[in-house]
């Protein structure tokens, strides 16, 4: 029975028992929208008019592709407290016509003047032993524009300056700034008011700290001017132009280490998904160094359990989850970083030997308190998501961050953009496979998720939100299959996060295994048995990240996409 037939069969019963009789009948939880369906595209992302940037383009005979980047640079500018042109971006395209899927890194690295010795002098000025959330140090090259223009040259149908027009046009006329980013954005001016540039002149409404509320009118003629001189000029008037002219001399005159010859030699990576089998699906991920593959190693650990039968937000099904997301995380501690710097036992870390072996290691009655990463087989081998799809059957999964907040705090005056403080996350500890280098990648959080069946695409997905996203994936996912969920009802089913872990960065695992926060609607009686076993269960109002995706359906022989937002926050799902 579908849900219209229940609620016509319900409509006699009093609203505020209609969703809970419909709970008792179906055994899941109620969506809180429906699915958006369309036949020739789709786009999904976290800001309603960013998704309608994406679809304008695709009505204009654009593709997947350049909707993609549409969309992203419009969120680069209604979101800059997530993500923006200062920022990096990671991809999967699936190409209709190869029926193939593409992976691409376009993360930036680390300044080339800069060297650990000096990292470490300028953290003990500091009186620190971790690189800093903001300021000049934890600034990488951003790899967005670059990225962009690889997408472009490999996949687009229409101008780069045309993908582009959207975002300048709002970025010149304003827009009205929503409810929740205008919360997040309101903490700007104290956590950036003595850090050099123009966060103030750029992100505040009168220069001086006044944040936009809800409905305010936000204009950034700034960065309508780096757009435009991007969509003219291809990126190398980022990485070589007047745009890298104007972030050295500022890096110079203000004790920064990027120079233009970081930027000249920045280049995006082209890279094969990988993947893992669950249950008939292929999860595809990007490898290191982002941490895509901890959802695969998850998965992979959660193929040996019936989920299905332990039921949907059970105590047992809960246990081996979060069993299993703290031995990947010892792993991603160990093993994540830049493969240009370290040996990554990929293949081994994916295997389902390895697995097994690691399975092992769950107690169905006790929760861990400390694990050791593995030793596998070495063989060569704050964010926003969306994702597109077109006509032509060509999807995109797409991620992009600023990485903390806002990111750096470093605003130079006249491009309209921060940086980001994506080398926060390098560790400082000698010979570990993240220490800090000049000319390296960090380790990244972001990561863009792709399944297909039997040979063809069935959903591009990502979940945001730090060290979120490989447990939200994993959770989407297993509440998609397992649990049998339709894709928006798999967004918005409670979630859990858990935290404490020893980290990439350096970070050692608490001596008590860490803990996890769970929405209000894990029932008490999950909680009460998750602390009978020894976890150390919270509850947290945010921090459970943002869900987009397209689930491709075939109906008598017709393809329709389905798409899904994050209810928790302003996403939208819009197609034609």
């Amino acid at each position: 029975m579908n849900r219209l037939a229940l609620l016509a069969l319900l409509s006699s019963f009093a609203a505020s028992s209609l969703f809970a009789q419909i709970d008792r009948i179906t055994g899941k939880a109620f969506a809180t929208r429906s699915e958006v369906l369309a036949r020739h595209g789709m786009v999904c992302t976290s800001v309603p008019l960013a998704t309608q940037v994406g679809l304008d383009v695709l009505k204009r005979g654009g593709n997947a592709i350049d909707a993609a980047i549409a969309a992203n640079a419009t969120l680069g500018l209604m979101e800059p407290v997530s993500n923006g042109i200062g920022g990096d971006l990671f991809a999967i395209v699936y190409s209709a016509k190869e029926n193939k899927l593409y992976g691409l890194n376009g993360s930036g690295r680390s300044p080339l003047g800069l060297s650990y010795e000096q990292m470490k002098a300028e953290l003990e000025k500091l009186h620190r032993k971790t690189i800093p959330p903001r300021g000049m140090l934890p600034i990488s090259v951003p790899g967005t524009v670059d990225a962009w223009a690889e997408l472009h040259k490999k996949f687009g149908k229409l101008s780069l300056g045309d993908d582009l027009s959207g975002a300048i046009r709002y970025a010149e006329e304003g827009f009205p700034v929503t409810e929740l980013i205008a919360f997040y954005w309101h903490f700007g001016p104290e956590l950036y008011k003595d850090l050099p540039g123009a966060f103030l002149e750029t992100y505040t409404l009168d220069g001086k700290g006044r944040t936009p509320a809800k409905g305010d009118i936000f204009k950034n003629p700034a960065l309508a001017r780096s757009l435009r001189l991007i969509g003219e000029k291809g990126r190398d008037a980022y990485y070589k132009g007047e745009i890298a002219d104007k972030i050295d001399a500022f890096m110079q005159a203000n004790g920064g280490y990027l120079r233009k010859t970081d930027f000249e030699k920045h280049t995006s990576t082209w890279v094969d998904p990988v993947s893992v089998n669950y249950r008939g699906y292929d999860v595809f991920e990007l490898p290191p160094n982002g941490q895509g593959i901890a959802t695969l190693q998850i998965l992979n650990m959660l193929e040996g359990f019936d989920l299905k039968a332990m039921g949907y937000n059970s105590p047992a099904a809960l246990h081996v989850m979060i069993e299993a997301k703290k031995i990947a995380w010892a792993d991603r501690a160990k093993f994540y970083a830049d493969p240009a710097f370290a040996k990554i036992p990929l293949a081994g870390l994916l295997s389902k030997d390895y697995a097994t072996q690691r399975r092992k290691l769950i107690d169905p009655n006790r929760a861990s308190r400390k694990i050791a990463p593995g030793n596998p087989a070495l063989k060569d081998g704050d964010t926003i998501y969306m994702c597109t799809a077109d006509d032509e059957g060509n999807m995109v999964s797409l991620i992009q961050s600023n990485y903390r907040g806002m990111g750096s705090g470093i605003v130079v005056p006249g491009l309209g953009f921060m940086f980001q403080d994506r080398g926060e996350l390098f560790s400082m500890e000698p010979g570990h496979a993240n220490v800090y280098a000049p000319g390296k990648r960090p380790f990244h959080t972001i990561i863009p998720g792709f399944v297909m069946k039997d040979g063809k695409p069935w959903e591009a997905f990502g979940v945001m939100g730090g060290g979120m996203q490989p447990q939200g994936h994993a959770q989407v996912l297993t509440n998609q299959i397992d649990f049998g969920m339709a894709v928006q009802e798999a967004g918005d089913a409670s979630r859990w996060q858990h935290e404490g872990d020893a980290e990439p960065t350096g970070e050692k695992l608490t001596e008590t295994g860490g803990y996890v926060n769970v929405e209000s609607g894990v029932p008490w009686e999950t909680v009460r048995e998750l602390k009978k076993k020894g976890h150390d269960v919270r509850s947290d109002l945010g921090g459970y990240g943002g869900y987009q995706a397209i689930k491709v359906e075939i109906h008598d022989g017709q393809r329709v996409y389905v798409g899904a937002s994050e209810s928790r926050k302003d996403g939208q799902a819009a197609g034609y």
